[in-house]
């Protein structure tokens, strides 16, 4: 089974996403603020992160730069799920190597959801 951590500080829309991906037989290991959610990425080495930007304890940015600075974590793909609609950070955070960039308010759970299954190619 494919493991994702999904760091999401919106109870709600963690959960949402967490019932859509675990429909699709995807295990989701959810963090509620940045710094719990980089120990998660770092111990569980997931197959996917799903990383909002704007965090409690550490931002999102925090964490990629960290993930991409370690070599046991550093290919896992990332989704960017936030709702920063500016190219100032849409343009860091791709240079910093994620695969997708998604603004919250464009997508529900089910397209989040099939994206993450498209990406695993399960």
């Amino acid at each position: 089974m494919k493991k994702v951590i999904l760091i999401e500080d919106e109870p709600a829309l963690q959960e949402s996403l967490s019932i859509a991906l675990k429909s699709k037989g995807i295990d989701v290991i959810s963090a509620f603020d940045g710094e719990s959610g980089l120990n998660l990425i770092i111990k569980m080495k997931p197959d996917l992160i799903l990383l909002d930007l704007i965090l409690p304890k550490m931002d999102g940015f925090t964490i990629l730069d960290n993930v991409k600075k370690n070599p046991e974590v550093n290919n896992i793909p990332i989704i960017v799920l936030t709702n920063l609609d500016d190219d100032r950070y849409i343009q860091r955070v791709i240079g910093l190597g994620v695969t997708s960039y998604l603004i919250k308010s464009n997508y529900n759970s089910e397209e989040i959801s099939n994206k993450v299954k498209d990406i695993l190619k399960i």
